[in-house]
């Protein structure tokens, strides 16, 4: 059984970081503790996106952890993924949920904006996510949200809260403490070149956490 939970690690698999081991890249992750694998490419072919989301998917139902495709609705449903990321200028949740169907994981790029992550979660969004709330790498102009929030937001939504931008296993322990569920790295953990101990690092600070 494969769970739909978004809570813990969730490592972002972006090709533009991660090219030829994809997916050694995504076992080892999985294997450090990352709790959710999305897939994110930009630029791909058609068909080496949906050969590389093939592999991808059966890494995570051998794992029984949830993949998620960002952007691409038609490529979730090709692949039967767990659900699919949508950003402030991708499909409506709507049609996404049409297209996938009332059992899929939707999750959506917040950003900094309280009041629109409360209006995705009435549209059935199924975690949202907010950032950036370090300097990103990946993402330098993003705009910043304050970790006050992630705490404003816990007390009016139901659905998990994800953290994006510039996460490390040194500023995850705030993060974690100002509500968030999940934390989503591109860098921290595919930037090295040992990304299962990488994971671990992060992994790790969510079960102390549950420990508490």
């Amino acid at each position: 059984m494969i769970t739909t939970s978004i809570a813990g690690l969730y490592a972002i698999l972006d090709t533009d970081l991660v090219e030829q081991e994809l997916v050694s890249a995504a076992e080892q992750a999985v294997k450090g503790g990352a709790r959710v694998l999305q897939y994110r490419d930009k630029k791909g072919e058609s068909a080496t996106r949906l050969e590389q989301a093939q592999q991808l998917q059966k890494i995570c139902q051998r794992h029984q952890i949830p993949f998620i495709i960002n952007d691409d609705v038609m490529l979730a449903r090709a692949v039967d993924a767990a659900g699919v990321h949508l950003g402030r200028h991708d499909a409506g949740l709507e049609a996404a949920r049409t297209l996938l169907g009332p059992d899929k994981i939707i999750g959506v790029s917040c950003y900094n904006d309280l009041a629109l992550a409360q209006e995705m979660v009435q549209q059935g969004a199924d975690y949202v996510a907010f950032g950036s709330f370090y300097a990103s790498n990946t993402k330098p102009a993003a705009v910043r949200a304050p970790l006050t929030l992630l705490m404003e937001a816990k007390k009016t939504i139901s659905v998990p809260l994800v953290a994006i931008g510039g996460i490390t296993p040194d500023n995850t322990p705030e993060l974690i403490k100002a509500g968030a569920d999940a934390v989503a790295v591109i860098s921290g953990i595919f930037a090295g070149n040992d990304y299962c101990k990488a994971a671990r690092q992060y992994a790790m600070l969510f079960d102390h956490n549950h420990d508490q």
